[in-house]
């Protein structure tokens, strides 16, 4: 189901409205103050993505197109450095410490059994 936006010409407020298909006439009055002097807006959109796509985009996003990027050590914990960086926050010692173990051969406690 369709949403549009538009933006009231008359007291500037966004008034939502969904139709049954793309092709549904749509008589947009303000919700607000049930002007019909509207403009339609831009709205936002998400697109789904498959756990497939998602684990095919992510070795050219991390710099490798490489098939072997998530059997080479070094690259473990480069997603969780990058989102540390991304939101500028510095990672505590104990997960960097549990990265660089992990690439040097050490798994974690619970995962080497």
């Amino acid at each position: 189901m369709p949403i549009y936006e538009y933006r009231c010409g008359s007291c500037g407020q966004v008034s939502s409205f969904f139709t049954r298909s793309i092709g549904t006439p749509l008589e947009a009055i303000c919700s607000h103050c049930d002007s019909p002097d509207m403009q339609q807006r831009m709205s936002s959109f998400s697109m789904g993505k498959t756990t497939r796509s998602v684990h095919d985009s992510y070795p050219s996003a991390a710099g490798s197109a490489s098939s072997d990027y998530y059997s080479d050590p070094r690259n473990i914990g480069r997603h969780l450095e990058a989102g540390f960086e991304r939101y500028g926050m510095e990672m505590p010692k104990g997960v960097r410490d549990t990265i660089e173990a992990a690439r040097e051969g050490d798994l974690p406690k619970g995962l080497d059994a």
